[in-house]
């Protein structure tokens, strides 16, 4: 099977995997612990058959199945899973290897038997179970785990015991995965267990667009992800199967970083929040696949609620509000005070859909307001580096894809994405912002053991990002993906990523 990309991985640790180039790849070299039923939500046995979580969820213990290997021959068993979940939960500073941003308050494993492995948290982690399933904690071979970060950006140096292999790699161009003829332990509940139909997976990287989807429609790829919304219509009406699978978690949005001297002031960004017309950028520039957002989180997502209302449009109110907080309307049609204009500066973010066109529009919108919105369309390493610093750029576009109510701690947490830019995050620019109130309840988040209270929390952290302005939520992302009519069963993870280990063409005999 041919599949076209937009962008290339760039990093097979699997706690990299939250980025969709480097998940896809991870979800057909890697196996999980357990298996998250995409519909339902319910968390599954795949590697673990089972498990056992103590009442206070300070400690979770998995029982294994036997046989497994990793493709190098070594055996996924008790040890092997200890030694992944220790690097997952910890990191490894001498191999630069970060720790897994869904495993909170982490302490250690202990092996119980060959295959039977225990897990120990300092504090209740009741997003746990949940974090066994996702890609971020794909299994991977002691080999793989004696490399630094910089080197497993490269395929052939990552191992797993998934229906396929790394045959071969071409940073930035393109990777080869083949089918493994000796797997047999898929996730229970998708039917027998057996190796992967397809013989493999070749994936190549095609940035444009057009020519995407020109090698789809001549029969030249099978398989292509990142369809634009203007595109889907016309594919559609060939009669190719278009897949819109929701991320699950955050949506995308617009996060301020409340240390900029423009956006302190929360009457600005409550200005900025009604002066958006949402309906219009959804309307505009985007197809049905990307409903308007209606809360932080997506509508599928655990714990969502609708919170529309703290969200209108109101123009007459946010000209009122900009006038309260100081900056009047000078010449030329600009808000000033002290002297300076309302001049607000941030990247687009290239791996969010349409978001240079969703940017403009905004532009435009908030010059309606007398808000000079001015959009970079910077390097990689540019936009990392002024998106770490809030007198660089007063806000970011942002979406989180996991679903648990942990996304938002993901999302929001210092330690973790800490998309608000707070002090005690990685950001060295960071000197000022802090707030006590949405940290206190995030830390809540993550250590309540109770499901219901985790529900409460995180409706009122969600209320408390929407009524002081801290972020406008604008679509709900999904991942877009076509394929051809004669490639059938493809399936789909928790949050997007398709998994090809039960597909097979129609040509092909015994297909599920």
């Amino acid at each position: 099977m041919t599949y076209l990309d937009s962008q290339a991985h760039t990093s097979l640790y699997p706690p990299a995997a939250g980025f969709y180039p480097n998940g896809m790849i991870m979800a057909q070299i890697t196996d999980r612990l357990t298996w998250q039923d995409p519909q339902t939500l319910e968390i599954k046995p795949w590697i673990a058959e089972r498990w056992e979580i103590s009442p206070d969820k300070t400690r979770y213990i998995f029982y294994l199945r036997s046989g497994i290997t990793f493709s190098d021959g070594s055996a996924l068993d008790a040890a092997a899973v200890a030694r992944n979940y220790d690097t997952f939960g910890k990191g490894n500073k001498l191999l630069h290897l970060p720790p897994a941003e869904v495993f909170s308050n982490y302490d250690h494993s202990k092996v119980l038997t060959p295959y039977s492995v225990a897990f120990y948290f300092s504090a209740p982690s009741p997003g746990f179970l949940q974090g066994t399933s996702v890609l971020g904690a794909g299994l991977v071979s002691a080999k793989t785990l004696a490399h630094r970060f910089e080197e497993l950006g490269t395929g052939q140096n990552i191992i797993g015991s998934g229906p396929f292999v790394v045959q071969n790699d071409i940073p930035g161009k393109e990777i080869t995965l083949r089918k493994r003829p000796d797997y047999a332990w898929g996730p229970p509940n998708l039917g027998p267990a057996s190796a992967a139909q397809l013989a493999g997976i070749h994936v190549i990287v095609i940035p444009e667009d057009s020519i995407r989807i020109g090698a789809l429609l001549s029969g030249q790829a099978d398989f292509i992800r990142d369809i634009t919304p203007q595109d889907e219509a016309e594919i559609v009406r060939q009669h190719y199967c278009m897949y819109a699978p929701s991320t699950g978690g955050v949506s995308n949005s617009i996060a301020f970083h409340p240390e900029n001297k423009f956006v302190q002031d929360e009457r600005v960004r409550r200005a900025l929040l009604l002066g958006t017309n949402r309906a219009e950028i959804v309307s505009q520039l985007f197809s049905p696949s990307y409903p308007l957002a209606k809360s932080i989180l997506v509508a599928p997502a655990k714990g969502f609620q609708d919170y529309s209302d703290l969200m209108p449009f109101d123009p007459a109110k946010a000209n009122a509000l900009l006038a309260e907080a100081g900056w009047q309307m000078g010449s030329g049609g600009w808000r000033q005070k002290d002297g300076q204009s309302l001049t607000l500066t941030m990247h687009e973010a290239p791996q969010h859909p349409q978001s240079h066109e969703m940017l403009v529009l905004l532009a435009t919108q908030w010059r309606k307001l007398g808000v000079d919105l001015r959009v970079i369309s910077g390097s990689p390493g540019m936009t990392i580096l002024d998106n770490l610093n809030a007198n660089r750029t007063a806000m970011a576009d942002v979406e989180v894809g996991r679903a648990d109510l942990d996304v938002l701690s993901e999302e929001l947490m210092a330690k973790h994405r800490n998309v608000l830019l707070q002090t005690g995050g990685q950001s060295r620019y960071a000197k000022t912002y802090t707030d006590s109130f949405l940290n206190t309840k995030l830390e809540a988040l993550v250590s309540t053991p109770d499901e219901t209270a985790r529900q409460t929390i995180a409706r009122t952290i969600q209320e408390h990002i929407l009524e002081h302005a801290l972020m406008i939520p604008v679509f709900e992302e999904p991942q877009v993906y076509v394929g051809t009519p004669a490639l059938k069963n493809v399936l789909f993870e928790a949050v997007g990523r398709p998994y090809f280990y039960k597909a097979y063409f129609a040509s092909q005999q015994g297909g599920q």
